[in-house]
């Protein structure tokens, strides 16, 4: 499933950079002229541009679903949850991927995936919206880039002391490959558990904030509680996530009664609109 397509993909990232079809990804990495900038923060078109490689990757596992009326309703949602947050700006998309599993991925810069059996699950737009809050929640917080940096790591600042020491440029593109490939193991091997749970009360405070349901997420939550580990379905989300009852357990603890005034109405309409 996409946990074997994804170490597939990353089997590839073997051959050279110019066999990889990263585009331009290379170019939008630029290196200064000290070694401490290994540790400076990547701008936001360096995110975005990370991200979008790796998307790109994954769905050349997984593509888009084909279904212009489902990927527009998914990016409406996920368009009005971040106009609720403080970053509305970013190039956000949002897509519905083909596969059968559960799963959600979000990539540095706001790329936001989806699978389509984690969709059909849900059972109202409130679910499909704390889905969504949660993935955002990760791009606000920055965890995938936090985590992509921390594995690159002291190998990150070696090619670029090289870089310095030899002022040449042919590095660009072997950075950018390194990073990318180091993304892909990131989305395969998962987050930090405190990630996961941060996001989740993040996750929960959009959804509210777009006046939706904020159980929403704990309803999805619920669902795969439901499922056996041995189901192929989850069998990533499972390995690369808390459980799911860890994670209801946190969430009803941190639902207070401030989130009362949400529980039983909404902005936006609650059915699916587009399940077909």
């Amino acid at each position: 499933m996409i946990r074997v397509l994804i170490l597939t993909l990353l089997l590839a990232l073997a051959a050279p950079a110019s066999a990889q079809n990263l585009g331009d990804i290379g170019k939008v990495f630029k290196f200064g002229k000290k070694v401490a900038e290994a540790s400076r923060e990547f701008t936001p078109e360096e995110e975005a541009e990370l991200g979008k490689g790796m998307a790109a990757g994954l769905m050349g596992a997984a593509p888009l679903v084909r279904d212009e009326a489902l990927q527009r309703y998914v990016n409406r949602v996920g368009r009005w949850l971040v106009r609720h947050t403080e970053q509305p700006d970013l190039d956000w998309r949002f897509g519905v991927v083909s596969n059968p599993g559960f799963n959600a991925f979000a990539m540095p810069g706001g790329t936001i995936l989806i699978t389509e059996g984690l969709y059909r699950s849900m059972r109202d737009e409130s679910e499909l919206a704390g889905v969504l809050a949660h993935e955002i929640a990760h791009v606000l917080q920055k965890h995938q880039v936090k985590a992509i940096k921390k594995a690159a790591g002291k190998e990150l600042v070696g090619m670029l002391a090289d870089e310095v020491a030899a002022n040449k440029g042919t590095g660009k593109a072997y950075l950018a490959n390194k990073l990318f490939g180091t993304g892909m193991e990131v989305m395969a091997r998962g987050l930090d558990k405190r990630d996961e749970y941060e996001a989740d009360q993040m996750g929960v405070v959009i959804a509210a904030r777009a006046g939706y349901n904020p159980y929403g997420l704990v309803g999805v939550l619920q669902t795969l509680d439901a499922l056996s580990p041995k189901d192929g379905r989850v069998a990533l989300l499972f390995s690369t996530h808390p459980s799911a009852g860890s994670r209801i357990e946190r969430l009803s603890a941190g639902l207070g009664p401030q989130f009362d005034e949400y529980a039983d109405r909404s902005k936006t309409p609650q059915r699916m609109v587009a399940r077909n």
